[in-house]
């Protein structure tokens, strides 16, 4: 059990994206926070190709934030590591709005995440097609680290 920002959570619970009908699916609006314009398209691309309805990208904190305030995306594909700054400030927002995140980074599985974030799932990049696929559709897949 994951205990996250105050909350105890345990993974399934932490990866079940919402759908627009309120049932556990496939997301319709996902947010990618990712600051090399070559891996966030991929991810766009890739994402669209699954179903999803709605892919919006920033690569700041600020953008992020900003879109998340407009409307609340279903999940969210975190960079850790983004130009000047980490993504942990949206990985707060989100835990406090109960929206599913992901990080999706380069960092190896110990280093420079923070105790609170510790057990949320992560995908590596590069990733599979289908580890991203498994991951948005709230199943677990243990060859992709979540």
């Amino acid at each position: 059990m994951a205990s996250v920002a105050g909350f105890s959570l345990l993974p399934d619970e932490i990866m079940q994206p919402a759908c627009s009908d309120g049932s556990p699916g496939f997301p319709d609006d996902v947010l990618i926070v990712e600051d090399d314009p070559i891996i966030a398209l991929d991810f766009e691309e890739t994402i669209r190709s699954f179903g999803a309805k709605t892919i919006r990208t920033t690569a700041s904190v600020a953008g992020a934030l900003e879109l998340i305030a407009e409307r609340a995306p279903d999940l969210a594909l975190l960079d850790v590591g983004l130009v000047r700054e980490k993504s942990f400030a949206i990985a707060e927002r989100l835990e406090s709005l109960k929206i599913p995140f992901v990080f999706v980074t380069g960092y190896g599985a110990a280093g420079v995440f923070p105790a609170d974030f510790a057990e949320v799932p992560r995908l590596p990049k590069p990733c599979s097609s289908e580890a991203l696929q498994a991951l948005l559709r709230g199943r677990s897949d243990s060859s992709a680290g979540v």
